[in-house]
């Protein structure tokens, strides 16, 4: 696994669009990742509901679930999005967004992780949930 520390710090600070999102990594563990996304008013995408954007949450999706599978890779090894699926279940409301993601396979080459997306008052109340799918790049030495 990678180290968790340089791990966090990479979602965190070295990945620009993490930082435009404001995505901070709440938790880590082999093969999970769980991650926040602080409420700001430039995330609405509906002013009528009003309602965060789909791109926001997608892209949340997105990084949880490589996260997770960064997890269950070596130093040197990438992993890249192949294919991202998310189901949008009900809006998300102007408060702090939380994506949980599982790895349920990491292969040689392939990484195929499931997400749920939910605010913290409300982890039975998903917003969303997403399947994503991985290339995974192994170091060649």
């Amino acid at each position: 696994m990678h180290d968790p520390d340089e791990l966090r710090r990479i979602m965190e600070e070295r990945i620009p669009f993490n930082r435009v999102l404001g995505i901070r990594v709440a938790e880590l563990a082999p093969g999970f990742a769980r991650l926040e996304i602080p409420y700001r008013e430039e995330l609405i995408g509906d002013q009528q509901r009003p309602a965060l954007h789909g791109g926001v949450i997608s892209a949340l999706v997105d990084t949880c679930a490589g996260t997770a599978c960064w997890t269950e890779i070596e130093a040197g090894d990438r992993v890249s999005t192949v294919d991202l699926r998310v189901d949008y279940l009900r809006p998300g409301r102007r408060e702090t967004l939380v994506a949980e993601a599982r790895v349920i396979r990491m292969g040689n080459r392939v990484a195929v992780a499931d997400v749920t997306v939910f605010h913290p008052d409300a982890p039975g109340e998903l917003v969303a949930s997403g399947k994503a799918v991985y290339n995974v790049a192994r170091r060649q030495d």
